[in-house]
């Protein structure tokens, strides 16, 4: 079990990272304290990782090598990219920090299998532009109820703040059904290795553990910085990514939360209007998107031609 040292290393980073997104936009808000919302988080991304993570795990299987040492390899690199860019305040892609870091190592080696990168690349592109488009959708829904239905301020901000804490809790479970196969997925198959519940709930521990313990720096980047949003902004944000990321679990492929945020966040701006949004943030956010498989690749390609000499 010590070489699934390096998955839970990624879990760890990847919840830091990427739970933080489910809730960030509530937190940043004031609605939700991030105590409550880590808690709320942390128990959902083990129930989605344990009852829906097998599909995604099947996938990224599909792209890895059959090499218990270039699993563990390649697991610790994407962790130690993604961790630099939590320490930056940025809201990476794991998905793609991990298939960078495999394609790395399989490059090197020779045992590079590129059957299933295709519909994995296919998804990443989708994974915003559905997003903003779902956002749109729910942004004028819910606004048309709200307009419909007469209720005081106060029965207004406390039917928000309840629908936020659901809303969150189905982003985590969708970011656990999806991303547990980016912490253990390379492992399927590989070694003793063969159950994907197992996996599923080590990759969703380790997980919930990142969203507890270094969860609060990502936060309001994404929440705060790219478009200021209030309560009602937040949860159509929020659950816009969570349908997003829940459908692409469903199809068996690991996207982006973070993706899925800031595409639910810009369907938010652009129903408000595009002014609203900082677009130096969202260039920072994009090269973060840009560099991360580059740099797991390059890191795991160099790892490995150094153990090999």
């Amino acid at each position: 079990m010590w070489a699934l040292a390096g998955g839970v290393f990624l879990g760890w980073a990847l919840g830091a990272n990427d739970a933080a997104n489910v809730f960030g936009t509530a937190v940043a808000a004031r609605v939700i304290r991030f105590t409550t919302a880590a808690l709320v988080a942390s128990m959902a991304i083990v129930a989605g990782a344990y009852f829906e993570g097998a599909a995604g795990i099947e996938t990224l299987a599909a792209v890895s090598t059959d090499s218990l040492e270039a699993a563990v390899l390649a697991t610790i690199c994407a962790a130690i990219a993604v961790t630099a860019m939590t320490l930056a305040k940025l809201p990476v892609s794991t998905s793609q920090a991990v298939v960078g870091a495999i394609i790395g190592t399989g490059l090197v080696a020779g045992q590079a299998d590129w059957s299933g990168l295709p519909k994995i690349l296919t998804c990443w592109v989708a994974t915003p532009i559905a997003a903003l488009l779902i956002s749109c959708c729910v942004y004028a829904l819910l606004r048309m109820l709200l307009n419909r239905v007469g209720m005081s301020i106060l029965t207004r901000d406390n039917l928000l703040w309840m629908a936020l804490i659901v809303a969150g809790a189905y982003g985590a479970y969708a970011l656990g059904a999806n991303n547990v196969a980016n912490v253990t997925g390379v492992f399927y198959g590989t070694g003793p290795f063969d159950s994907t519940s197992q996996l599923a709930l080590i990759g969703g521990i380790s997980m919930a553990l990142g969203a507890l313990t270094f969860g609060r720096r990502v936060m309001m980047t994404v929440g705060a910085d790219l478009v200021r949003l209030d309560a009602f902004a937040a949860l159509v944000a929020v659950l816009s990514e969570a349908i997003t990321v829940h459908m692409f679990a469903e199809i068996g492929v690991p996207v982006s939360t973070s993706q899925a945020l800031v595409g639910g966040v810009l369907g938010v701006g652009i129903m408000r209007g595009v002014r609203g949004i900082d677009r130096t943030v969202l260039g920072r956010i994009a090269l973060g998107w840009v560099l991360t498989p580059f740099c797991s690749g390059a890191l795991s390609a160099a790892a490995t031609l150094l153990l090999a000499k």
